[in-house]
């Protein structure tokens, strides 16, 4: 059995190694891109941006919120769809610019209705086996 000061310690040392979101390297336009993947299978369903005010909302409810560059304001995803996104866990790369959003989807991420947003093969770049 652990005492309430020992987990304190515990949790206190879990927290200064957690990144705060005040830490992150925002661009110029206070935004991040964010490459959104499927928890379970890995898959990329979806690359955004998120700004600092998305970032609080989404931990607030558990789903993916991001910034619309075109509309310049936040976006719940799957608010009118059903289309939501469960957060899992939300990792930095090595300079701080950019986030991998695991998540569990609720339905397909991309506005087609695809499962994911990248199914459209680049020409050019087929699969070179010839070593």
């Amino acid at each position: 059995m652990h005492s309430l000061f020992e987990l304190e310690v515990f949790i206190e040392e879990i927290w200064e190694e957690m990144k705060k979101i005040e830490e992150l390297r925002w661009g110029e336009n206070g935004l991040i891109p964010a490459v959104v993947q499927n928890a379970t299978t890995g898959e990329i369903l979806t690359v955004a941006y998120v700004s600092r005010e998305s970032m609080a909302r989404m931990r607030e409810l558990g789903e993916t919120v991001f910034f619309s560059r075109s509309r310049q304001c936040l976006w719940h995803k799957g608010e009118t769809s059903g289309n939501t996104q469960k957060v899992v866990s939300v990792t930095t790369d090595c300079d701080e610019d950019a986030l991998v959003i695991r998540v569990h989807p609720n339905g397909p991420a991309c506005h087609t209705g695809a499962r994911s947003c990248f199914f459209e093969e680049v020409e050019g770049f087929d699969d070179n086996t010839d070593d």
